[in-house]
């Protein structure tokens, strides 16, 4: 290959595939490579070491397939100065931007390594007064420094599950789930352990909720979770809040009432008049201060002043007042709410689960919770390197998960 670089990776290569998957990558994107150098630790948490010398047909080529293999924590062995560019128009990057992963990453800067503020996939890095931040597409503008190319940038894997530190066992189980070593039962008492631990460092904890969580009767659950300070911030959509808002002005949500009941008729009209009856409040919170709403999970996180971000979509009712119908502004919204997050748990909603996966920060460990396998192994794969899958019910889920952190949940 005409052009080619001297690259390296730190870790447990062997046995988590790491070393597989880079030299699977550099094929892939149409480059090669040559195994230079190799070291293997000698212990089971002992780290390797290797040095790769990567090739391809031309520089930008090359410049893609190194951007592609950081996802791995694959670093140029003599990373170099940080190159930079003005972007030429809003909402445009230059060419050649430094498309970003969700590891923790540094930039060399006039001899010094300076840390990347908010890590998160996909986005470019805006240079500013000696910071440098991630900065999405549709938020840059005409002007901004931009970095460019793969010199003077490096990524940091997480701790990995080898480490002792708090999340270690954590860690320790995310290449399991319910469906194979693990009992669901297992599952579910580290999770709780994870959020307790999360709670007592002084960091908050994210649920993002799909409808499902009102639409099994785990409101209930949910609720307590909130009341007892295990819901520092909700991510959800329409259908979540109108179902638990529903369900609290009415006694049921959708039509839906007791198991032995039948289906109300015009049960829609229902779920439209509750949209309406909060519009007319003006918002959720102005509802549950007003004493309209006196229950639920919506209700308990006004009462307990904890944030929520509602993003809708096309097929919404209403939506809500409090519903960001603009997405891009929805995204903002939920990037501004993560300050603190430590620990993610994901129930029932792929499409906001992928959404959120997609700005976290790898270094926050995930749980993820559906009753489609497919569906679980597809989102812990591409949200945090510590991410535990849980093929589940999500009623059962939350029952079980109350029970454990909620002393007098039963009673």
């Amino acid at each position: 290959m005409r052009f080619h670089e001297q690259v390296e990776v730190h870790g447990h290569l062997m046995d988590t595939g790491v070393l597989a998957r880079v030299l699977d990558d550099v094929l892939a994107y149409g480059g090669d490579y040559r195994v230079d150098k190799i070291d293997l630790g000698r212990t089971h948490d002992d780290e390797s070491h290797a040095v790769v010398t990567v090739g391809a047909e031309s520089a930008s080529r090359l410049a893609r397939i190194l951007m592609r293999v950081q996802v791995h924590g694959v670093n140029k062995l003599v990373p170099g100065e940080a190159r930079m560019c003005v972007a030429d128009a809003d909402g445009v990057f230059p060419e050649d931007f430094y498309s970003t992963t969700n590891l923790e990453t540094v930039v060399h800067l006039d001899g010094q390594w300076v840390p990347v503020e908010h890590p998160e996939m996909d986005c470019g890095l805006i240079v500013s007064g000696g910071r440098v931040r991630t900065v999405p597409v549709a938020d840059v503008r005409a002007g901004d420094v931009i970095v460019c190319g793969i010199d003077g940038v490096k990524v940091v894997l997480p701790v990995s599950d080898h480490s002792t530190r708090l999340h270690g066992e954590f860690a320790s189980m995310s290449t399991f789930s319910s469906t194979a070593a693990q009992p669901q039962a297992v599952l579910v008492k580290a999770i709780a352990r994870q959020i307790r631990e999360v709670k007592a460092e002084g960091y908050q904890v994210l649920w993002v909720a799909g409808r499902a969580v009102v639409s099994t009767g785990a409101s209930r659950a949910l609720t307590a979770l909130v009341e007892a300070g295990y819901v520092d911030v909700l991510f959800g959509g329409n259908a979540l809040a109108t179902l638990d808002l529903e369900r609290a002005l009415f006694g049921s949500a959708l039509g839906l009432g007791s198991p032995h009941s039948r289906r109300v008729q015009r049960g829609n009209e229902q779920h439209i008049r509750t949209v309406n009856t909060i519009r007319r409040a003006g918002s959720i919170r102005a509802a549950v201060e007003s004493g309209l709403v006196t229950k639920g999970v919506m209700h308990a996180m006004v009462k307990a002043g904890k944030s929520f971000v509602l993003v809708g979509s096309v097929r919404d009712d209403g939506p809500l007042p409090d519903v960001h119908t603009d997405v891009v502004a929805g995204q903002r919204a939920m990037r501004a709410a993560l300050r603190g997050v430590g620990f993610t748990v994901m129930v029932a909603t792929t499409l906001h689960s992928v959404a959120t996966g997609n700005i976290l920060p790898a270094s926050v460990p995930v749980a993820c919770v559906d009753t489609n396998p497919s569906i679980v192994s597809g989102l812990t794969d591409r949200t945090s390197a510590q991410a535990l899958g849980v093929v589940a019910d999500a009623g059962l889920f939350l029952e079980q998960l109350a029970t454990e952190l909620v002393p007098d949940y039963r009673t």
